[in-house]
């Protein structure tokens, strides 16, 4: 199957990261490249792009779509956890722009195999790198059911994870759950039936608790935030684009630290902590995708766009 996904928000990012000719840009989710290659296109002789994705099909995809801008574009497989040390290693200690998509590719949610949908029966996968051990079957076969429930409820936002994960526990006790089928049952058995018309598959938060915890999509996006913006040259930019709403917070709150990170109480009349701003928030409030965008990729509905530019 080939590797497709619509890139969400596109003239927003590639305006957000005002592209140099001569700049180097760094971008941590490549998947499809849609991103990537519009910022090729912008790039002079001189400009370096350097696609990260810790997914294999999307490294062999991006190399494939930019073959065509030979030296320009670097291609590394790895989690954009580490792309300061990354980049390091390859002699670049600063970049003009930083992007990360924190999308679910189309490519990943139409693959079956890769067991990111509930929507398709497939084997419990949802790894993003299929080099870590792992899965969701793990998850869902082994971890206690409190910690089930804490997962369904702060991941999926879900009010009633306590259900869920009370099911879940039961059905393995009987045989494991082992297909993305089994598992949607469960979760679709363990919510009342005057809720089930509403919102979509009752599933889906499941699923999206799930995939976090298995990828720690979490606890990533929070501890690298503040490298990358580290590593911005001055007047360089980032731009985040976040599905949910977990992700937005940790971004918003990441970006307003970096943009006044003093700790002095509020009655001091003067800051005394040494804190300095290393920029500002460009977008306030998140840029989403207009109307027509929303109608013509459904799936770019929950997408959320913030930049942050450094001093």
């Amino acid at each position: 199957m080939e590797f497709v996904h619509k890139p969400v928000l596109l003239e927003e990012v590639i305006e957000g990261l005002a592209v140099k000719q001569d700049g180097i840009y760094a971008d941590g989710t490549m998947g499809g490249a849609g991103h990537g290659f519009r910022i090729c296109e912008k790039l002079g002789s001189t400009g370096r792009y350097i696609g990260m994705d810790q997914d294999g099909d999307a490294v062999n995809a991006g190399e494939e779509k930019l073959h065509v801008f030979g030296s320009k574009v670097t291609i590394i497989r790895d989690n954009y956890s580490d792309m300061v040390p990354a980049l390091k290693r390859m002699g670049i200690y600063k970049v003009d722009g930083i992007l990360l998509d924190l999308g679910v590719s189309s490519f990943q949610l139409d693959t079956a195999e890769r067991g990111f949908s509930y929507r398709m029966d497939a084997p419990l996968d949802m790894r993003m790198d299929n080099r870590q051990k792992l899965t969701a079957a793990d998850v869902v076969n082994t971890y206690p059911e409190d910690k089930l429930f804490h997962i369904i409820r702060d991941y999926g936002e879900d009010k009633f994870a306590k259900n869920i994960a009370k099911h879940i526990v039961a059905e393995r006790a009987i045989n494991p759950i082992l297909t993305t089928e089994r598992l949607a049952g469960i979760v679709c058995q363990s919510v009342p039936m005057k809720f089930k018309k509403r919102g979509g598959n009752p599933a889906k938060r499941t699923f999206q608790a799930v995939r976090i915890e298995v990828n720690h999509e979490l606890d990533v996006l929070s501890g690298s935030i503040g490298d990358m913006i580290d590593i911005l040259k001055p007047g360089g930019r980032f731009c985040i684009i976040t599905f949910h709403s977990l992700e937005d917070r940790i971004v918003k709150q990441a970006f307003r630290k970096a943009e006044n990170p003093c700790t002095c109480p509020p009655d001091f009349p003067v800051c005394v902590c040494g804190n300095v701003s290393k920029g500002r928030v460009i977008s306030k409030k998140p840029l989403i995708p207009s109307e027509e965008e929303m109608e013509r990729n459904p799936r770019s509905k929950s997408a959320k766009l913030r930049i942050f530019r450094h001093n």
